[in-house]
């Protein structure tokens, strides 16, 4: 074995692939690899004696890169330069103690309800009331020419056909208070309007004169009650209340700045609408002196008056109360022939004006019957 080794040393295989030369006279000894040593020994065995690239012969020698960027990841453990060291990661805080939760404040206790007559006002002022509600222009019309009693007519601004001029003539004809408004509070009321809502009253109204002939007809003084710019129905509801209670004719009330005889009205009257009678007027100050041409006394309830608890009630007199917030209106008190107060102990210097109403209506029935 060792002889063959040693005659495979010194007489190495010729490669077949690459024979030796032949030319003129003389042969070409075979190419000589680069990696074979000078010395003629055996080829460069690199990377532990095996051949680069997979023992592939190559044309240049294997060397490892020296001094140049390292790689990622060495060929073998233990040789080669060495791995790149990656960042440390930085570290999270710490958190600090929990923030205490946030104070949720006690929600406070629901309000019990409130009766039910206090339900019934509220629902009233938050939704219309259509139940006395005309829409439509045939049943207006037709309302008007049977002498309903039609509070008001509420048109619609803008260019109106022949027939809904034909009702409006109809309406002023017939003392109706006709009202006009941009078309999207009607829209807000009742969509299908056709450009005018009626609304009729809740009782038939009476003239001033028939009021008189009520008085006239019992043998008594003539006892009225008129009221300026009360345009709370429920207000007005309740003076009409009172007004009966306390054996008056009637009460009198203006087209303008005031409220009808709506169903919020007659609810708060109570039925009184049955047995007294309403009379609207077109001008409350003309009112006045046609009363005062009949002999009638008009007193108003004012804040610079005299004593309404020593004041003298005696006779045909008529009673004129304003609203709360501004009262009677200045020519209207000045047509007045006197002026009673109520006196305050408290700290507030009015009283609602049903209240007033009330109170002045039975110092009126105090007078009458002379009862001290």
């Amino acid at each position: 074995m060792r002889n063959n080794d040693r005659f495979r040393d010194e007489n190495p295989p010729r490669n077949k692939s690459n024979p030796p030369r032949t030319g003129a006279g003389r042969s070409v000894p075979p190419a000589r690899r680069v990696d074979a040593p000078e010395d003629g020994g055996r080829p460069y065995r690199g990377n532990g004696g095996h051949a680069p690239h997979g023992g592939r012969p190559s044309t240049m020698p294997y060397k490892p890169r020296e001094g140049g960027r390292p790689s990622t990841m060495p060929m073998r453990p233990g040789r080669g330069p060495e791995p790149r060291a990656l960042p440390e990661r930085p570290q999270r805080p710490v958190p600090g103690p929990a923030r205490p939760p946030r104070p949720v404040p006690a929600r406070p206790p629901m309000p019990s309800m409130p009766p039910a007559h206090a339900q019934s006002m509220m629902l009233e002022i938050e939704t219309p009331d259509i139940s006395n509600m005309l829409v439509g222009r045939n049943p207006i019309r037709e309302a008007l020419k049977a002498g309903k009693p039609v509070e008001k007519l509420v048109v619609s601004a803008g260019d109106l056909s022949g027939a809904a001029m034909d009702i409006i003539r109809m309406a002023r004809e017939a003392g109706v208070v006709v009202q006009t408004v941009d078309r999207t509070r009607l829209d807000q009321v009742y969509p299908a309007h056709q450009g005018m809502i009626a609304y009729i009253a809740q009782a038939d109204y009476v003239s001033l004169e028939d009021l008189l002939a009520v008085a006239a007809s019992k043998g008594e003084e003539p006892f009225l009650v008129l009221l300026d710019g009360i345009t709370d129905p429920h207000n007005l509801g309740a003076i009409i209340r009172s007004a009966e209670c306390a054996g008056a004719h009637g009460v009198v009330i203006p087209e303008r700045r005031s409220a009808g005889l709506t169903p919020a009205c007659a609810k708060a009257a109570a039925g009184a609408l049955s047995h007294i009678g309403v009379a609207r007027v077109k001008n409350l100050n003309r009112a006045i002196e046609e009363l005062q041409a009949a002999g009638v006394w008009t007193v108003a309830a004012a804040l610079d008056g005299e004593d309404a608890f020593a004041a003298d009630f005696t006779g045909p007199i008529a009673l004129v109360v304003g609203s709360e917030g501004d009262g009677i209106s200045p020519l209207t008190l000045q047509k007045c022939d006197r002026r009673v107060t109520l006196p305050m102990f408290g700290k507030l210097d009015s009283l609602n004006a049903s209240v007033a109403a009330g109170i002045l209506l039975y110092q009126v029935v105090r007078a009458r019957t002379g009862r001290q």
